[in-house]
């Protein structure tokens, strides 16, 4: 995210990029103006499950599924299978206008959400599972209710069965099923509202006159002049043109959590103002604004994922196009055989109902409620179940560098001294007593570090920022600096370069501390790595998979990070574009790319990649827009998440097969394929071949297992 160059410590070491304008001829805006997207309004409700019907979310799933049992219990009690009385199962006078009354009921209240379903998938020309679901519903109910006018109007010869039990049963299921699975991967948020909330409603503008005036943010334009206060959100990108703060970027950039600015530096829209007031000329705002084309760039990437077909719905497209087509030839060729409309009619339906077997609306529910149980109670969180499809298929993981692959946290690696007046620890003691008031990450590191070793500061008077150096101040009546490499060679002040060198290759930002400008001492902080990370790296290029680091950090830093850890692919100083383009690049060369990052400037890679992980300490637009969160900040589980998700796809195609796979034998011998050798598939026997794989697959379901 950011060009990290190694500048003054204090003076802004790392230098972001992000403020720089994006590329706009390549961003699409159509939908992401800050001042034209109505958020409140947003339903976030409606987002794509799967086959779940968009319409579909967790409160009204949960009201309809327990409504509509209500209503299906009567039917279950007083309607047989298949032709089959059960022992529980009873009559009396009147009671199939009770069966019909309550199933209509129930056909198009419950059964709605599939047929709305099946609307969009057949105009998108795309059936799959809610085309099948409502394919099973629509025959049980209409030829049900044709059935229940022949025998109790017309009062036909011949009894017509009816299908009541299987519409109520099936209608259950399938609501269960998708109440599970969306209750296991519940959308823990909207990455696109969290992105638009980093930004205030407000902007404090600058009249002709010199007066603040408070306007609301869309009526900010590019050139305006706007004052933002100590504390508060910056509203919009700029350039600084009165004042020197500090600014908090890490919920925009996922970097360095303060960076100091002054005049004629860039700031973007969405960070926090540190301790300072600032006036800034506007250079960006609405659609031209750093959020809004990361948000742009969000939302295609979504939008794009959201088309990918799960293998559930694959599976139920084939079974549609099967069954829709044997059970057409069925009742042509029973037709024409049998000169009986009522025994043709009955095979086709037989046919369409046993092709969506109540297991298959479980099959996939029950796997990804057991998996999405198994990763929470390992730190995974898996919000976007087709993650778990893909992730088996993974040939490449891009990381993040800082706070994925390293803490994100400044810690103190080295610090020396050069005088026999000085030792190592009164250099450190004295760079704490200039920056004990600092909020600088730099500052933070030194401090800790004191703490942790015991040490105590002497008393600093006079300190103050030098703007583009450092920190000076007085201490024991000497003037003391705390400066950088650029202010030495600019003076001709003296140091060891082969040690500068050295340390400065290993990505660590090194500080000097001068007295009466004198070089007494240095010291070096670096960005840890995490301890499971070289592990990690080793067991993904052991699976054959090639770890690369996307990083906004300078390229000397990002190279010694790699180094140690033995990533040879590395790409340095990245914008978030940069990030999103390079994903896209490796899945165009028909690569699975899964994503790792932890800021805001991870969103749109995050969102692009066939699997997005975000790292659990990372910013809530990251985590959003993610498809799994590793809640303990892990790297290492990552190779928890992989191991997840092939085990719960070996169980996905096992319950396939099981839920709907008997369908090679059952649809044809429903169809009476193997009727001339006196064999023929009853309704009764494919209820209980139905109910038989329904079993097996909510047993087969708990064995799932994370290595």
């Amino acid at each position: 995210m950011s060009d990290k160059k190694q500048l003054a410590p204090h003076s802004g070491h790392e230098k972001h990029q992000s403020m720089e304008h994006m590329d706009h001829s390549k961003m699409d805006h159509e939908t992401m103006s800050h001042s034209k997207v109505n958020h409140a309004a947003m339903d976030h409700s409606k987002m794509d499950h799967g086959s779940m019907d968009h319409s579909m979310h967790m409160g009204n799933l949960k009201q309809k599924f327990f409504i509509s049992l209500i209503l299906a219990i009567p039917i279950i009690l007083l309607s047989p299978m298949m032709g089959v009385a059960l022992p529980f199962q009873f009559s009396f006078n009147g009671s199939d206008w009770v069966v019909l009354i309550l199933a209509s009921i129930l056909f198009f209240y419950g059964g709605m959400p599939f047929l709305q379903g099946a609307k969009m998938e057949l105009q998108g020309k795309n059936p799959a599972m809610m085309t099948l679901i409502s394919l099973g519903i629509s025959v049980s109910y209409f030829y049900s209710v044709y059935a229940f006018i022949a025998n109790n109007l017309l009062h036909t010869q011949n009894h017509v069965m009816d299908f009541f039990w299987e519409l109520a049963t099936l209608i259950l299921i399938m609501l269960l099923g998708h109440w599970i699975e969306m209750n296991a991967v519940s959308n823990a948020g909207n990455a696109l509202q969290k992105m638009a909330e980093l930004l205030p409603g407000t902007a404090n503008v600058l009249d002709e006159e010199g007066n603040t005036v408070e306007v609301a943010l869309k009526e900010v334009h590019v050139g305006d002049k706007i004052v933002v206060k100590a504390g508060g959100k910056i509203p919009t990108d700029g350039i600084i043109i009165n004042g020197q703060t500090t600014v908090n970027e890490s919920m925009v950039t996922g970097e360095a959590k303060a960076v100091t600015k002054k005049e004629q530096d860039k700031v973007i829209g969405g960070s926090i103002n540190g301790s300072g007031t600032i006036s800034i000329d506007v250079t960006g705002t609405g659609e031209s604004g750093y959020l809004s084309q990361v948000m742009a760039l969000v939302s295609s990437a979504q939008q794009e994922k959201s088309k990918v077909e799960s293998l559930s719905d694959k599976v139920a497209k084939l079974l549609f196009y099967v069954a829709l087509a044997v059970g057409i030839l069925a009742f042509i060729i029973w037709l024409m055989v049998s000169k009986d409309v009522n025994i043709a009619l009955e095979r086709m339906v037989t046919v369409f109902i046993i092709a969506c077997p109540h297991a298959l609306g479980l099959a996939i529910p029950l796997a990804t409620a057991r998996s999405t149980s198994l990763g929470a109670q390992n730190g995974l969180l898996v919000k976007n179940r087709q993650a778990l499809e893909v992730a088996k298929k993974v040939d490449v993981v891009m990381m993040d560098k800082t706070g994925t692959l390293t803490e994100g946290n400044f810690t103190v690696s080295a610090f020396k001294s050069f005088s026999t007046d000085y030792t190592e620890n009164d250099v450190l003691e004295y760079m704490g007593a200039l920056e004990k008031d600092s909020s600088h990450p730099l500052s933070i590191g030194v401090l800790k570090k004191l703490e942790e070793l015991n040490l105590t500061t002497p008393a600093a008077t006079d300190t103050s920022t030098i703007p583009g150096v450092g920190i000076e101040g007085t201490i024991d009546n000497q003037m003391v600096k705390i400066v950088s490499v650029a202010y030495l060679t600019k003076k001709g002040i003296s140091y060891d370069q082969q040690l500068f060198s050295e340390l400065s290759t290993k990505g660590n930002s090194v500080s000097f501390l001068l007295v009466n400008e004198k070089n007494i001492g240095l010291v070096a902080q670096g960005d840890q790595i995490k301890p499971e990370a070289k592990t990690m790296i080793q067991a993904l290029k052991a699976q054959n998979i090639k770890p690369v680091m996307l990083t906004g950090d300078n390229q000397q830093a990002a190279a010694a990070v790699a180094q140690q850890l033995g990533i040879d692919d590395v790409h340095a100083e990245l914008l978030p574009e940069d990030k999103e383009k390079l994903v896209k690049e490796y899945k165009n060369n028909g690569l699975v790319v899964m994503m790792v990052g932890d800021g805001v400037n991870d969103a749109p890679s995050l969102a692009r990649a066939n699997v997005g992980v975000a790292i659990g300490a990372g910013t809530d637009v990251a985590v959003d827009s993610a498809d799994v969160i590793l809640v303990k900040s892990d790297p290492a589980d990552i190779l928890h998440f992989l191991s997840l998700a092939k085990n719960t796809s070996k169980k996905m195609v096992q319950n396939l097969w099981w839920g709907a796979g008997y369908n090679i034998v059952a649809i044809p011998l429903a169809a009476g394929a193997l009727a001339f050798a006196g064999i023929l598939l009853s309704p009764a026997v494919g209820a209980i071949i139905m109910s038989f794989s329904t079993v097996i697959v909510a047993v087969n379901a708990m064995l799932l297992k994370i290595d």
